[in-house]
C-alpha cells in the first residue's frame, strides 16, 4: 500500500480541485489519500462523490495553531486532524472563527499592497480563491498574474508576503486544538514539525507535553525536513510512543513536491485508524454522507 496522508485541494490553499485530486493520486499510485484543507471540510464532499475504485480518503483537516514558551514570542504549529465529526459543534466553531479570521486578514493584506501601488484588486483575488478561503497563496497568484513577482515563492519573499505585507492569522492554542479534535472523535498529527527552514521550532521537551495531552503522530518524513531533522524526529517519536507519518503536503503548481512524494508505512495508517471514534476512511462515494462512529 502507498499511503500519502497530508494533500490540499482547492477548497483551501491548494490548485488541484478535490474531485481531480483524488483522481490524481490513483495516477500516482496512491491507495490511501488524506485530504487535509487548512480549517476546512469543505472538499470532503466532491472528493468523495468523485472517489475512484480502489483508492481510500482519509478526511481530515491542517490547522494552524501555536504554542507559546514559558518566555519568549509563540512559535507556529501546524495540526493534522483526521476523521473526526465534521459537525461537533464547538469544534465547527472554531474552525467557522479561524476561517473568517484569515479572510479579513487577507482583504487587509491585499489592501495594504494596493496602498502602496501594487495592481491587483480584493475582487480579483477573490476570484482567484474561486469560493474557497482566501489565503496568501492567492494574493501570491494575483501578483504573479500582475507581473509584480516571478512565482509564487517569489511572492512569498519578506520583501513581499513574508514579511513587508504580512497581518498574523488568527490561530488556535495547540493544547486546545488537541482538546477539540478528540472532542470531535479524531486523532491528531503533528505537521512537519522540525522544519526549521520555515521558521523557529518546538523544543523536544513539548513533544512530551503534547503527547500527553492526546497527540497521536509526528510527520518525520515531508520535503521540508533535512536529513538531520528526519532522524531527530524518528527517534523522538520512538521515544514518546508516537506515530511516525511520511507525507508529501500535496499542494498542486504552489509547490514543486509530487504527489506521494513521502508515505506512511501500513502498520502506521492503520493504528492511526483504529484510534479514531469519530468519521471512518472512505473507499466508496455512496459512503457520503458521511458514515460517523460513536464518540
Amino acid at each position: 500500500m502507498r499511503i500519502d496522508l497530508h494533500t490540499h485541494s482547492t477548497a483551501s490553499d491548494g490548485t488541484v480541485r478535490p474531485e481531480q485530486l483524488v483522481l490524481d493520486a490513483v495516477v500516482a499510485g496512491l491507495d490511501v489519500i488524506g485530504l487535509t484543507d487548512h480549517d476546512t471540510t469543505a472538499g470532503w464532499r466532491p472528493a468523495i462523490e468523485a472517489l475512484p475504485p480502489g483508492l481510500t480518503l482519509v478526511p481530515g483537516a491542517e490547522l494552524s495553531c501555536f504554542w507559546t514558551p514559558e518566555s519568549g514570542w509563540p512559535i507556529s504549529l501546524h495540526l493534522l486532524a483526521y476523521l473526526f465529526d465534521p459537525a461537533e459543534p464547538a469544534f465547527a466553531a472554531e474552525r467557522a472563527m479561524v476561517r473568517a479570521s484569515r479572510l479579513s486578514r487577507a482583504e487587509e493584506m491585499v489592501g495594504m499592497l494596493v496602498a502602496d501601488g501594487a495592481p491587483i484588486t480584493w475582487p480579483g483575488v477573490l476570484a482567484i480563491a474561486d469560493g474557497a478561503p482566501v489565503g496568501r497563496p492567492h494574493i501570491a497568484q494575483a501578483l504573479v498574474a500582475a507581473g509584480v513577482v516571478r512565482d509564487v515563492p517569489d511572492a512569498f519573499r519578506s520583501e513581499w508576503l513574508g514579511a513587508r505585507y504580512h497581518v498574523p492569522k488568527r490561530d488556535i492554542e495547540v493544547l486546545e486544538a488537541l482538546r477539540l479534535v478528540s472532542g470531535a472523535g479524531g486523532v491528531t498529527v503533528l505537521a512537519h514539525p522540525k522544519a526549521s527552514k520555515r521558521g523557529r521550532v518546538i523544543d523536544d521537551d513539548v513533544f512530551t507535553e503534547l503527547a500527553g495531552a492526546g497527540l497521536i503522530g509526528v510527520e518525520v518524513d515531508h520535503p521540508d525536513h533535512d536529513a538531520y531533522e528526519r532522524a531527530s524526529l524518528a527517534v523522538l517519536a520512538a521515544d514518546l510512543g508516537l506515530l511516525p507519518l511520511g507525507s508529501s503536503d500535496f499542494h498542486g503548481t504552489n509547490k514543486t513536491v509530487r504527489l506521494g512524494e513521502h508515505t506512511t508505512r501500513p502498520e502506521v495508517y492503520e493504528e492511526l485508524v483504529s484510534r479514531a471514534t469519530g468519521a471512518s476512511p472512505v473507499s466508496s462515494p455512496d459512503q457520503w454522507p458521511l458514515r460517523l462512529r460513536h464518540h
